[in-house]
């Protein structure tokens, strides 16, 4: 389980820490999806060592953090993020702390992590450190706020949404004094950056149950706070891979104004055109696809429209062919196949330039890929003289 290359640097790092006289262990996702038996990609060690004396132990360092007390440590197999153990100060602006202070005690740092699933530590030989009853919470599938829930999320709003996205993510219920917490502090999510909410969306529309997320977070209130509209109901059975696919479905589930809605989350352009682009080939498919659609759009974009008419058990004419393959029937692939441009068509007329020749491009375009004109130059030559200048 942990045997990947991630692992083995930080227990490299460990055992240079615990050589030069400090304590260390993994802290953290790594150790909570370890005991979940999922895969685990970023290893973080914390350490009662300050960030002055980890850059003494190491060749290598970064400072990518160190004013939080974080060094990143470049070790053969990966780097390993280590941070000084601490506590935080006053949160001014239910975001972050106004200062952290470092201290020698790992209890003391477990003790201002957010929920007890995230606060246990793993020591270099397996053993771990639970001070807060993370292990038990996993076991029996409870996402339980560290210490008092208030303070918790009054210190980081954003621990609300975390909660949620978890629940989406691993299936878990909320503890009920953790969601009473929610409940109440709520309205508190309006602290929190659209970029910061956007990331947890990310995560829990890739969640192994969506439905479960959004349904916590109607029970907790934090609908009520962010922008769009939210209906559990409607995500029963939803699980996709990829959050745009997410991203496209809520859009679809906001109506008219989903770009205004998305616009809220800072989608960036290239998110943002991947959506409109599935919600119209997802409205072509209600009358069947054309050739022009399989050119129009991406096997991707594509994809997502076909999951979602069957996830909402649309009554539209299914392809006859994998996308794939009616991609791949297609005459043309791109514009620039065609054998034609707007020069030829000048030439041709002997007119000036005008609207005329970018309406007769797609026509012609549009005839090439349904197959009613072949991409050969004489035959777009004649074809264009007997639509646009009356000949023949």
């Amino acid at each position: 389980m942990q045997n990947n290359k991630e692992w083995q640097a930080a227990f490299s790092v460990i055992a240079q820490l615990e050589e030069a006289g400090f304590e260390a262990v993994v802290v953290g996702g790594a150790v909570r999806d370890a005991l979940l038996g999922r895969p685990v990609h970023d290893v973080d060690v914390a350490t009662n060592a300050l960030p002055e004396e980890v850059k003494t132990v190491f060749k290598r360092t970064v400072d990518i953090g160190i004013q939080h007390g974080t060094v990143l440590v470049i070790m053969p197999a990966a780097p390993v993020e280590v941070t000084t153990y601490r506590t935080d100060g006053e949160y001014t602006d239910h975001r972050r702390p106004e200062a952290v202070h470092f201290v020698r005690s790992l209890k003391e740092d477990l003790q201002r992590r957010d929920f007890t699933m995230n606060a246990i530590a793993m020591r270099r030989d397996g053993s771990l450190v639970d001070y807060y009853g993370g292990q038990p919470d996993i076991e029996t599938g409870i996402i339980r706020a560290v210490g008092e829930a208030q303070v918790r999320f009054a210190e980081d709003a954003l621990r609300m949404l975390r909660a949620v996205r978890f629940s989406a993510q691993l299936g878990f219920s909320i503890e009920e004094t953790t969601l009473r917490a929610m409940q109440h502090k709520a309205a508190d999510i309006a602290w929190i950056a659209k970029e910061r909410l956007k990331a947890e969306l990310d995560k829990l529309w890739v969640g192994k149950d969506v439905y479960n997320g959004i349904k916590k977070l109607q029970e907790s209130d934090l609908d009520v706070y962010l922008t769009g509209e939210f209906h559990a109901e409607n995500w029963r059975g939803f699980c996709v891979q990829n959050k745009l696919y997410g991203w496209a479905y809520f859009a679809f589930m906001q109506g008219q104004n989903w770009q205004d809605v998305l616009r809220c989350y800072r989608l960036s352009n290239k998110e943002m055109a991947f959506v409109k682009s599935v919600l119209a080939a997802f409205k072509a498919l209600r009358s069947g696809w054309t050739n022009m659609d399989y050119y129009t759009y991406m096997e991707e974009e594509l994809e997502a429209a076909l999951y979602f008419a069957n996830f909402t058990q649309l009554d539209v004419p299914w392809p006859q062919y994998s996308i794939q393959e009616a991609q791949a029937k297609l005459p043309i692939r791109q514009r620039q196949e065609i054998v034609v441009n707007g020069m030829d068509l000048l030439k041709w007329s002997g007119q000036m330039r005008g609207p005329w020749v970018r309406e007769a491009l797609q026509a012609m375009l549009e005839a090439v890929v349904s197959g009613e004109l072949q991409n050969e130059r004489q035959q777009i030559k004649d074809w264009i003289e007997h639509k646009y200048m009356h000949k023949g």
